[in-house]
């Protein structure tokens, strides 16, 4: 059903949203109306991720009620794909229910014959899959795979045969697929990951032309300058919810506006508040001054209760890659690692030397096999044919993109002791307090995290690991800017071993490489900044 012009999509009331017993956003009542295409913003923890997910119907508030009107498409951070032997054409498909159909369709057709129960029931079949676009709009499912970089023949296969940055573009294909002509509400959480730059393109162009509701998590700036019309940021200090019905570009140079003028207006009424303030402490000297006095300090004190506050600065985790213990000259080696799901070919004799202190970066296309082949050295993946083999003194560290390595039964504290047995408590909740968890926080089960707060507990658990060489799977992903570049200042620092896969030009930057694997072929080449315009392409 379409929206009715002006109707308000999304209308929260008294809205409260908790992580434990901490306050993540204060009674607030936002709303969505069509054309509203909104970025929502804030540091890493701040609640993005639990408000949007509280928003589609998927989470609870702590207080409040959130009214949903016509249809909402949610894009988690880490999706739940269902069964796993469907394809992903299916699985686009099923946004509409032509996938049913398509499946009832062709269970009839050997039978058709002179059957005329069956034939009626085969046009019944057809006539729904005309109403619902019908073959035309399979083309435009696939289009829009295709604009996602999700070829055809990744669209044969079964989700389970898929990367994770596969499965995650199946499922915000599957969501625009289904939202196509519809004006709903899209609700995106960090949906670039995972794309390359072409298939970014497209979506900043698809979702500035969305006529509906949208709301998009995103450190993607590029994004949200070329889509957003208004922004919402949820501050962590102060657990309020502040709108700016402005686009992005306005609103950067808004905030700083804003917070030029409470600092300059906090420091104006400080200064008036301490004169007052020392004028009555003289009054109170004198007895039959002391009722002017206590006005006077009143005064004083209303004056500074009426300020907005000045933002605290947001706080950073301080990320630093362990101190890699020694090992012996090539502490990491594979030779003829090759896999295939079926009779779809991944990669074929591969071969890996990871020499101490090395750096290497992994190419290659989506659906190359850059992260398969990142768990196969990391022991987590068997080869079909080669060998993983290591070498004196090696102690792995494997960071994964989609957090797969994180049990989200167990708490943060739990996933520390598991990196770094041999160490007490006192130390890892040091540690721990680098990366912005402390008190309570400690005894959260991963599974309730946002995707920023599992990459900065992922990275925690690098650091107290002593690892020599280091598996990175997309790190950046999830990250605001501050974050990131603490990342990037991590790569840079770290002596030892690091083998990287990612999208992000300045995360190779960073790690300065020496040599670059290109997959399917497994071809090594000493690096030369001409492949860096493979990297966003990849």
């Amino acid at each position: 059903m379409l929206s009715a012009l002006g109707e308000i999509m999304i209308t929260a009331t008294g809205l409260e949203l908790r992580a434990g017993a901490r306050i993540l956003l204060g009674e607030a009542a936002p709303r969505v109306q069509p054309g509203d295409r909104i970025g929502l913003v804030g540091r890493n923890g701040a609640g993005k991720t639990t408000m949007l997910k509280v928003l589609a119907g998927e989470g609870s508030p702590y207080t409040g009620l959130v009214d949903r009107r016509g249809p909402v498409g949610y894009l988690p951070q880490d999706p739940r794909t269902g069964d796993l032997e469907v394809t992903a054409s299916d699985r686009v498909l099923s946004a509409r229910g032509l996938d049913t159909l398509l499946a009832q369709m062709k269970q009839l057709e050997p039978k058709l014959g002179e059957d005329e129960q069956l034939l009626r029931r085969y046009g019944q079949l057809e006539d729904q899959f005309a109403a619902l676009g019908g073959y035309g709009a399979e083309a435009e499912a696939a289009r829009i795979c295709s604009n996602l970089g999700l070829p055809d023949r990744v669209l044969a296969q079964t989700i389970g045969t898929l990367s994770g940055g596969q499965r995650r573009r199946i499922e915000l294909a599957r969501i625009l697929f289904a939202d196509a002509g519809e004006a709903g509400t899209l609700l995106l959480d960090e949906p670039t990951n995972h794309l390359d730059s072409d298939s970014i393109a497209w979506l900043r162009g698809f979702l500035a032309g969305h006529k509906g509701g949208l709301i998009v998590i995103s450190h993607d700036a590029s994004l949200l300058e070329a889509v957003v019309n208004k922004v919402w940021y949820l501050d962590a200090n102060r657990a309020t919810l502040d709108v700016y019905n402005v686009g992005w570009k306005a609103y950067l140079d808004q905030r700083e506006t804003d917070e030029r003028r409470r600092k300059r207006e906090r420091a104006n009424a400080e200064k008036k508040a301490g004169a007052l303030m020392a004028q009555a402490d003289k009054l109170r000297a004198k007895a039959t001054k002391t009722i002017a006095a206590q006005n006077m300090a009143k005064r004083a004190e209303k004056m500074l209760s009426g300020l907005e506050e000045v933002r605290a600065s947001d706080k950073v985790a301080k990320v630093r890659f362990p101190t890699p213990a020694s090992c012996g000259k090539t502490p990491l080696t594979a030779d003829g690692l090759s896999k295939s799901y079926g009779s779809l070919e991944i990669f074929t004799d591969v071969g890996v030397a990871v020499d101490r202190g090395s750096r290497v970066v992994i190419l290659g296309l989506n659906g190359a096999g850059k992260t398969t082949l990142l768990r196969m050295l990391a022991g987590l993946l068997t080869p079909d044919t080669g060998e993983v083999k290591a070498g004196h003194g090696l102690r792995l560290g494997y960071y994964a993109q989609e957090h797969e390595t994180l049990d989200i039964a167990r708490t943060i504290l739990e996933h520390m002791r598991s990196a770094a047995p041999e160490q007490t408590d006192t130390e890892l909740r040091r540690i721990l307090g680098a990366f912005l968890f402390s008190g309570d926080d400690v005894d959260k089960p991963a599974g309730v995290l946002s995707g920023g707060e599992k990459t900065r507990l992922a990275l925690a658990t690098l650091v107290c690991s002593g690892a020599n060489v280091l598996l990175l799977d997309e790190p950046t992903n999830n990250l605001d800017p501050v974050s990131r570049e603490q990342v990037l200042d991590a790569i840079a620092r770290y002596p030892g071993a690091i083998v990287l896969v990612t999208h992000d030009p300045g995360a190779v930057a960073a790690l300065k490489p020496d040599r670059a694997i290109l997959l399917p072929d497994g071809d090594e080449d000493a690096w030369s900044d001409d492949l860096l315009d493979l990297v966003e392409l990849a």
